[in-house]
């Protein structure tokens, strides 16, 4: 095996089963940093052994081994560290009920209301999920030095709290599953635009079991309706490498068993009454979804939907959905109008909030500021389909041009 190929392989190790291994290798000392530590350390030695020896047949079993070994030689050395005296065994590459209930542990430590309720969501984004300092930055919209300083500061906080590593009892869910399920989400939604995979379906993994071990918490269900949704349109968002907008996609290429699952799970949340950001996300996804019925998309539907999620739940990606989809409904220039009038901060470098004014522009007929709004876009978009779709809308407005 070459070097770039042993390399490819402990990416996708990395990728696929961060979460589970430095869940399985803090859970016995609270020490998250000396875990991840140890964690870096078996990479670097996959990267040094596996192109001379081969990939072993069971790539996470040998991570968690060796990165066992480096925490113990390293806590030898610094009698502040703990040495680990026992890490469950990881029989197997495939799921396990140990390091699945690890992971649920670590998730809900990082929701723990001694940490900073600003930090949650990065914080399990980075350590359940194993995204990088900077991709969670970015999808908060700060610098990765700030975010990589809240990070450390929540985990050292963690061992010197001597917060346990348990999975609470219910009673105690309401104080932590809004955090998790966010970031659960937060996962699939980073990797879902980048489209990996791995971590995508990890985060759907993830949202199925937080369900099933809250059945009666309305946005558990919408969560996982609402990946549900989205997950069954995966064969049919990419053509070629470039992006397919939803409404333009293949229907026939759709997952109809999971939407139909999705859909059983967003009635069941709704027989509560207690509608929720995830239950309306989920909502707006369904009306996509009945297009595979009724051929056409219900814009209108889609408009009200997200007038609810903006006054509910503000965020700046509700609020520039929303535009998007008045634009359809009632015209670019109300859309453009809408768009004009979000107030959060960072819009300018919204790629998304780009991509929209550009299209609104475009069928206005603005064609000079249409092209320097897909410009923005294309200088702000983060993952390769996206930016080829809109480099594609943007070569189109030039060619109409001339």
């Amino acid at each position: 095996m070459s070097p770039q190929d042993a390399a490819r392989r402990a990416e996708d190790v990395a990728r696929g089963a961060y979460g589970k291994l430095l869940a399985m290798l803090a859970s016995s000392t609270g020490d998250i940093i000396a875990a991840e530590d140890a964690l870096a350390d078996a990479f670097v030695a996959a990267l040094t052994t596996w192109p001379a020896r081969g990939v072993p047949d069971r790539p996470e079993a040998w991570l968690l081994t060796v990165a066992r070994n480096k925490r113990i030689d390293a806590a030898r050395k610094d009698q502040r560290l703990v040495i680990i005296e026992e890490v469950p065994e990881m029989a197997a590459p495939a799921e396990t009920d140990e390091s699945l209930d690890e992971r649920l542990k670590l998730l809900f430590v990082c929701a723990h209301p001694a940490i900073d309720a600003g930090v949650h969501t990065p914080l399990m984004l980075q350590t359940v999920l194993g995204l990088e300092a900077e991709e969670i930055a970015r999808a908060f919209l700060t610098s990765p030095a700030a975010m990589a300083q809240r990070l450390v500061r929540a985990k050292r906080k963690i061992k010197a709290a001597g917060i346990p590593f348990v999975v609470p009892e219910p009673a105690h869910y309401p104080s932590r599953m809004s955090a998790v399920l966010e970031a659960v989400y937060g996962a699939y939604a980073v990797d879902w635009m980048a489209g990996a995979g791995d971590l995508s379906h990890e985060a759907f993994f993830l949202s199925t079991v937080l369900a099933d071990l809250a059945p009666d918490d309305p946005e558990a269900l919408g969560l996982t309706a609402l990946i549900g949704f989205i997950e069954a349109r995966r064969d049919a968002r990419l053509a070629d490498g470039v992006l397919v907008p939803v409404p333009e996609q293949d229907t026939t290429l759709w997952d109809k068993a999971l939407i139909d699952r999705s859909t059983a799970l967003l009635q069941r949340a709704a027989t509560h009454g207690v509608p929720g950001r995830f239950q309306l996300e989920a909502a707006i996804q369904s009306v996509h979804a009945a297009r595979a019925v009724t051929g056409r998309t219900d814009w209108r539907a889609l408009s009200q939907l997200y007038a609810g999620l903006v006054q509910a739940f503000p965020t700046i990606g509700a609020a520039v959905s929303r535009a998007a989809a008045v634009a359809e409904d009632a015209g670019p220039a109300e859309g453009l109008a809408l768009l004009d009038q979000i107030g959060f901060d960072g819009l300018a470098r919204y790629q998304p909030a780009q991509a929209v004014r550009a299209h609104c522009l475009e069928r206005m007929d603005r064609r000079g500021e249409a092209a320097e709004a897909y410009a923005k876009a294309i200088a702000l978009c983060t993952d390769a389909p996206s930016r080829r779709w809109l480099e594609q809308r943007a070569a189109a407005l030039r060619d109409t041009s001339c």
